[in-house]
């Protein structure tokens, strides 16, 4: 009762944000405006068999990034159609909205739950970032989405598995090869002795998959068997 107390006075000091207006949330004690609920678009069949990027047609089981290119992860699903919610995820991810991961996890949940659940992972590994910026921001957001995903489907996360050596480059204007070189090395196994078999990646969006693959080298060499990611949007590619 107390943690409740002190959790709706909070609330009340400090109105939690809507995801999507960015207005206190209205009625209070939601996580979305009931007037935004319609707003964020999600990904619907058919979709990719490997990434999970939607597809326009029945004709193909992939899309065309992952005909064209070999990926080192088994497959992976995302919730929002990038451009939905790319606005929302920009304020989640460099102006401290912190509070959208609840909400986040709770599509997460609600939409890939079962899909997760399926694969009988032994923990959820968020996507780590350099300390430097860290240290800027203040957070890691795919450690805020695996901690409040990990809470509602009783799956531990595992924080210490693997690091980001090296500071990378913004990759949103770069080719793939450009991605492919710019994580070179970015990644580290922190552990001696990984007795992980399954896990899955988590992130906040997916592009093209290279951040995804450089962590699944590490992953694979360290003796991980089953790799597999859950994105909160998924973009068209290059």
């Amino acid at each position: 009762m107390k943690k409740s107390f002190l959790g709706t006075l909070t609330d009340l000091l400090y109105p939690r944000r809507c995801p999507v207006c960015d207005r206190a949330v209205a009625p209070f004690g939601s996580l979305i405006c009931e007037a935004c609920k319609k707003e964020p678009v999600y990904i619907k069949e058919p979709y990719c068999m490997k990434c999970g990027k939607e597809l326009e047609g029945e004709e193909t089981e992939y899309c065309n990034d992952c005909m064209r290119h070999r990926h080192l992860f088994d497959s992976g699903r995302a919730v929002f159609a990038y451009k939905s919610m790319s606005d929302s995820i920009y304020r989640f991810k460099y102006k401290g909205r912190q509070e959208y991961a609840a909400y986040y996890a709770e599509c997460m949940a609600g939409r890939l739950g079962e899909w997760i659940m399926r694969r009988k992972p032994d923990a959820l590994v968020p996507v780590p970032i350099h300390a430097s910026k860290r240290h800027t921001r203040g957070y890691n957001q795919a450690e805020l989405l695996a901690k409040e995903l990990g809470r509602i489907l009783h799956i531990p996360v595992e924080l210490n598995l693997i690091k980001r050596m090296r500071k990378t480059f913004p990759m949103k204007d770069l080719s793939m090869a450009e991605r492919q070189n710019n994580l070179k090395r970015a990644f580290k196994i922190c552990l001696n002795d990984v007795k992980l078999n399954t896990i899955i990646i988590i992130d906040d969006i997916y592009t093209t998959g290279s951040t995804i693959d450089a962590m699944s080298y590490e992953l694979r060499r360290a003796g991980v068997e089953r790799i597999y990611f859950v994105t909160l949007a998924i973009g068209k590619g290059l």
